[in-house]
Formats: C-alpha cells, structure tokens, sequence
C-alpha cells in the first residue's frame, strides 16, 4: 500500500505531464468502446433493417442482388414479376398477406415505390417496430404521394405540396413526368433504415405515369395523357418489381420457399430476409474488423506515449531513486514503483475514457436514434468489453515493466553519487 501512495505522490509532483496522458488513454479508451458499441448496435440495427416479413420474393437473381434492390433500394432488378404471379402467391392458404413493391422512378436522387396499403400496415423494422406517420396520412388518390423522413428533410418538402416525378433513378433525369404532379400528403417518421429515403406511391399511381409509355419512352407520335385521362383507365398494374410475403407459420417457411423456387409459371427467387442480410453483412465484414484494428492501434499508441513520459522521466528521477535505496528501498521497490505509476495512469485513463463514453451516448443518443435508427444502450459493460479493458490494463502493465527493469539496474549501480 505504501508504494501505491507513494506512486501517486510522485505522479501528483508530475501531474501536467501524468494528466496529458491520462487524457491520451481516456481518448483511446472511449474511441476502442464507442467503435464498438456502434459496430454492435450498427449490425443489430442492420439486421433488423426489415422485420416481420418472412419471405421476399422477386425475379430469379441473386440474393444479395435481390436484397439490394427491394430493401436497401440499390440497383435494379434483373427482371420483373408478372401480376398475376403475385396474385396467385397472394391468395396462397399459407399466406397471410402480400405486400407489392414497384421500383423504377426517382425525384432528385431519391428511390420512387409503387406499392399497396398494406405497406403501411404490415411492413416492419428494428424490433417490429410499425411504421408511424409524423405528419398527413396514407395515399388514397391515384395521385398521392407519402414521403420518408429524409426525403422531407433535405429537400424541406410539406404537406400538401405538389412535386414532380422523374424516370429512372439518377440525380439529374431528362425525363420528368411533369403532366401527372403528385401531391404530398403524408410524411413517415423516421426510421434509419431505406424507407427514410423513400417516396411512397400508389401501384394505380405508378402506372399512370406510364401510361402513355412505350419499352420504357413516351410513345413517339402519340398525345401525352393528362392526369384527368389517366384516371379513366383500367390501371391494373401488369408486372412489378419484388414482394414481401408474411405466412401463417413459420414452419411452413421453407416449403413454401422451395414451392417458389420452381414455380412453373415464370423463374422467381425467393429469400429470408435474415439469412440474406448476414450474407451482405460478412461481405461488409473486412471494413468491420479494420475500424476495430484501428481502434486497437489507437489504444496501443496512448499506452506507447504512457511509456514514453515515463522513460523520459527517469534520468531526471535518477537521484529521487538513489535517495530511496539510501533509506532502505529495495531495487525491487524501485521496479514495482515505477509498474504501480504506469498502471495507476492507464486505471485513471480507463476510468475517465468509461466516463467520456457514457456522457457521448447520452449526449448523442436521441440524435444517433432519430438521425441512423441506432439505439445505443446506456448500460454497464458486458462481458467483451470488460475483457478489453483487463486487456489494456494488461499492457499497461507489461509496458510498466520495460522502465522498471531499467530502474532496476540502474538503482544497483547509481548509489547517492549520480553522473548526469
């Protein structure tokens, strides 16, 4: 006990120097626990991207392709679904509901889905977690649109103001179906995943749009229908892009996955949407484990510059050694004074980097849920993270060794006659 009272003494007559680095380790302490709080809620966030649906279903591809396009709203699909191919999967007896997703159309950058109102009913994210309006309500007019909450954010869009849609998915499009406006009647609440970066429409909508369409271009020589024309038409849609399936049981999951995977009537692919998205997440693990390496690297950099300060001191300290073998320390003394300093220094830095991480969280945590849909828990540390913290103070005291060993052999040979 005296030794650790006596290291803290000698630390308190270095407090500028000790503080420094005590804050240095803090630092990469709190940066090793907050990468590592964010890369675990970010994968569970990520999982939970959708939740409820059992099966997503679209044209055969890949599944990742497939996950891609129907849920994260990157790329396209290699094919479409006939209707009537959903129609049938729709009324099938293990088939709870059915949800229809068309993609093709953008605003500004943003993705355009054609859909049913069953979207917003059952359609799931985070921990079944219902999507919620913020403001307005569901489309129920041919021409009605429901934006996400980004989509109203960055482009500072109301409700009840009309916009303009555009064909394809670039940021700058040519092609604007400026004749057929839409109008802005709800805006979704936030929720961190893909639908935030959506705009909603109707099924009937989208179709009015292409109407007057052929093989993807406005039909050459023929007069453009107004909005007004297009509501008199039989709007059926004739194909679209993927859908979402929830079933009755979950036992009958992969019978009815396999049913899909050779149906007759034309060549569909059927995924889990879990399975799915651990395939996609392991192909993103590489960037995953290198932020932790990093992280490490800063942790192990504010224990080098630990060890630094303290072999730096030790010339200067040479006589205060001296003086202590001379009223009995023993040269072991010396070693586990100087072992003691540095694991007092990476405790303390331990101690204020927990503090820094948990005043971040709460200081950042509404913001991080409404702005990514992450949910970082102020909770203890579990069991990792505890056993990164015994890891770095480990080290520490591994590291505490190399200028006690060197305090050591010098207090053997110094005596009280000191060469500088």
């Amino acid at each position: 006990m005296y030794l650790l009272r006596l290291a803290l003494t000698s630390l308190n007559n270095r407090r500028f120097t000790a503080l420094l680095t005590v804050f240095a380790i803090a630092l990469s302490v709190c940066l090793l626990l907050a990468v590592e709080r964010i890369r675990t809620e970010t994968r569970a966030s990520f999982a939970s991207t959708i939740s409820g649906s059992d099966l997503i279903v679209g044209a055969r591809s890949g599944s990742v392709n497939l996950l891609l396009y129907s849920v994260f709203r990157i790329g396209n699909a290699t094919n479409n679904i006939r209707w009537d191919s959903f129609e049938h999967f729709a009324a099938h007896p293990r088939v709870k509901w059915a949800i229809p997703l068309s993609l093709g159309d953008s605003h500004r950058g943003y993705r355009v889905l054609g859909t049913s109102a069953a979207y917003f009913e059952r359609y799931q994210y985070g921990r079944n977690q219902a999507l919620q309006l913020a403001q307005g309500k569901p489309f129920n007019d041919l021409f009605e649109v429901v934006l996400g909450a980004e989509v109203a954010d960055a482009l500072h869009y109301k409700v009840g103001q009309q916009i303009v849609l555009a064909h394809g998915v670039s940021t700058v499009s040519l092609v604007k179906h400026d004749d057929k406006p839409f109008t802005v009647v709800g805006i979704l609440a936030r929720t961190g995943t893909p639908v935030d970066r959506t705009l909603h429409i109707s099924l009937a909508g989208m179709e009015a749009l292409h109407v007057d369409w052929q093989n993807g271009m406005p039909a050459r020589g023929a007069a453009k229908l107004s909005a007004e024309q297009a509501r008199a038409l039989d709007l059926q849609p004739r194909a679209i892009t993927a859908m979402l399936l929830g079933l009755n049981s979950k036992i009958a999951t992969f019978s009815l996955q396999r049913e899909i995977n050779e149906f007759r009537g034309e060549p569909l692919l059927a995924i889990l949407p879990g399975v799915a998205l651990q395939e996609l997440w392991s192909l993103m693990g590489t960037a995953e484990k290198a932020l932790f390496v990093v992280s490490l690297f800063v942790v192990l950099t504010g224990l080098i510059g630990m060890l630094t300060a303290i072999l730096t001191s030790l010339n200067e300290r040479r006589r205060e050694m001296a003086i202590l073998r001379s009223v009995g320390a023993r040269p072991w003394h010396i070693g586990s004074l100087l072992v003691l300093e540095a694991f007092s220094l990476a405790a303390a830095g331990v101690g204020l980097g927990l503090a820094l991480l948990y005043i971040g969280i709460a200081a950042s945590r509404g913001w991080l849920r409404t702005q990514y849909g992450l949910d970082l828990p102020l909770a203890a540390p579990n069991l990792y993270e505890w056993q990164l913290l015994g890891a770095i103070l480990a080290a520490a005291l591994l590291m505490g060794v190399i200028p006690a060993l060197r305090a050591y052999r010098q207090s053997l040979s110094d005596g009280l006659s000191i060469r500088l």
